[in-house]
């Protein structure tokens, strides 16, 4: 640099003569002189106007080049918001003629994105759209690399979030103009997208495969396989290969969210298998331990799930289930209230399972199912388990008549209340219990429903879901085919009314789609992170220690 400072009328002059130049490279020096011009103690427009040369005339000197890039870099940190946002505007065009400096570029932009004021953000914005057209898999590869891991000491949090944002916010809206050819953009940005997967929050995770199941290569028409892939993500992201410790709130949090993931998709023929025999082996047998929140959205997932369960799996988890409804329909009235809820899931497990692997009863409840199999055990004597079985069905349906007797006049006095109402918060107030007395009654019910086929000696059981769970809403008609792959909402009406003792927190009697997964998004924002994040790293899927993700 020389000590002179340089005008915008010879700024103008040296612009002048690069654009009449035929062969602009025999101009050095002018060049050398613009790069010069975005020394900071030049005036602003002097500035502004080299942030505009410095970028046209580029591709012409690649003897200057890593000069030329550091004197914009030093424009898109100058004071002046106009100077920084003519720089950004600029940079793009470091890459149009000269693609080998892209990344650099790209990792330039991602920088900004930390920028708080909107029009120096946006500008970035447009920069990183313009560049993501010019090259898609470069620009792609090279923005991923911000948010794929921050075990690094130096990782700044906020950039990690911003590109995040970004990506959510602008890539991927776009992704049917920027992902050509389809199949191949599909697979880069799906690899992309599991390398990133290592270190994430629920919201961040739950983002990620809500993307996912948009593309084409996991739609609709996409082969076993590809469903299969999904599976197997959100299976690695529930850590099923790990030793479970009921201590973990963090854990049991995303195991529960996965779960709930993963239920579309089980109903698209993915196997359940891994999540299923983890819950037999690590989850069932502590249930009791578990923190009371989560008891109910655990069964109320298990029950979806169990309908997609093979015959070797049913038999491996019935004992398991059998137990845990021993434990919640008692053989005799004691006074203690009865929660509906798990006694409803289990049932409608045990069901399920049962009709998978009916034999398997027969030891497990003293049925006679014969299926010609050494495993019916028609030669054992289990009269005392059938007769300790039934009395437990009888003892929960007249609880349940009890119950939905009360239920009923309680209804009655809703209505009165809500014609007496004056104010919509009373109304609204009103509403909500007469929505929890509705699912209490669908509760009682479906268990009525089921157990009365379970008092013979050789019973049916339910395998075609003719029972409509009591938080799911009713089915009107029959589903278009993407209901299946966007998953089933659950009514925030459906919580425990028929459900006595249960928890008031947590999903209760439906609300888990509206706690773990529409609320999933509030924590992704321009805002930044207020702990450790991943699996087993902190508690961010069950949203109590970081006020974000799943909550």
């Amino acid at each position: 640099m020389t000590d002179d400072a340089i005008g915008i009328e010879q700024l103008y002059e040296y612009g002048e003569r690069l654009s009449e130049a035929k062969d602009k490279s025999q101009h050095v020096e002018e060049y050398r002189s613009i790069i010069k011009a975005a020394d900071e103690r030049n005036s602003i427009k002097t500035k502004q106007l080299a942030a505009q040369l410095i970028p046209r005339f580029f591709k012409f000197f690649p003897e200057l080049s890593d000069l030329a890039v550091d004197s914009q870099i030093d424009l898109c940190e100058t004071e002046d918001l106009g100077v920084r946002v003519q720089a950004i505007r600029g940079l793009p065009l470091f890459c149009k003629d000269t693609p080998e400096h892209l990344s650099k570029i790209i990792d330039i932009l991602a920088q900004i994105l930390t920028a708080e004021e909107n029009v120096e953000r946006d500008a970035v914005h447009r920069a990183l759209l313009s560049l993501l057209r010019q090259d898609v898999k470069a620009s792609l590869t090279a923005l991923f690399k911000h948010i794929e891991s921050v075990d690094e000491p130096s990782t700044d949090e906020n950039l990690r979030e911003r590109t995040l944002c970004f990506i959510r916010d602008k890539v991927f809206p776009l992704k049917a103009e920027l992902l050509k050819p389809l199949e191949q953009m599909e697979r880069l940005i799906t690899d992309l997208i599991k390398k990133s997967l290592q270190d994430v929050t629920g919201a961040e995770f739950k983002m990620f495969i809500d993307f996912l199941k948009s593309l084409s290569i996991f739609g609709e028409k996409a082969p076993p396989e590809s469903v299969q892939e999904l599976i197997e993500i959100i299976e690695g992201q529930a850590d099923l290969d790990a030793q479970f410790n009921v201590l973990d709130g963090d854990h049991i949090d995303r195991l529960i969210s996965c779960l709930f993931m993963a239920l579309p998709f089980f109903m698209r023929g993915a196997s359940n298998s891994k999540f299923l025999n983890y819950l037999n082996k690590h989850i069932l047998p502590v249930f009791d331990k578990l923190p009371e929140e989560r008891k109910v959205d655990l069964l109320k997932n298990l029950a979806e799930s169990s309908p997609y369960t093979t015959p070797q799996d049913s038999r491996q988890i019935l004992p398991s289930v059998v137990q845990l409804l021993k434990i919640y329909m008692p053989r005799k009235k004691s006074g203690e209230e009865t929660n509906f809820t798990y006694v409803e899931c289990l049932l409608y497990t045990f069901h399920h399972l049962a009709y998978k692997g009916p034999n398997a009863t027969n030891s497990l409840c003293g049925y006679k199912i014969v299926t010609g199999q050494p495993s019916d055990r028609l030669g054992e004597d289990f009269s005392e388990y059938y007769k300790d079985f039934t009395e437990r069905l009888s003892c929960v349906e007249e609880l349940a008549r009890a119950t939905m007797k009360k239920l009923t006049q309680g209804m009655a006095e809703h209505n009165k209340a809500m014609a007496a109402a004056k104010s919509d918060e009373a109304k609204a107030a009103i509403k909500s219990q007469k929505q929890n007395t509705t699912t209490g009654l669908r509760t009682c019910n479906n268990i009525l429903a089921m157990t009365q086929a379970l008092h013979s000696k050789s019973p049916s059981f339910i395998g075609d879901k003719k029972i409509n769970l009591s938080w799911k809403e009713a089915a009107k008609a029959p589903a278009p085919s993407t209901t299946a792959a966007a998953g089933v909402k659950r009514p925030a009406s459906a919580s425990n009314g028929s459900n006595n003792n249960a928890s008031k927190k947590g999903r209760g009697g439906g609300g888990f789609q509206n706690q773990l997964a529409n609320r999933a998004f509030e924590g992704l924002s321009y805002g930044g992170r207020s702990g450790p994040r991943g699996r087993g790293r902190g508690r961010d899927w069950g949203g109590r220690g970081r006020g974000r993700g799943y909550q």
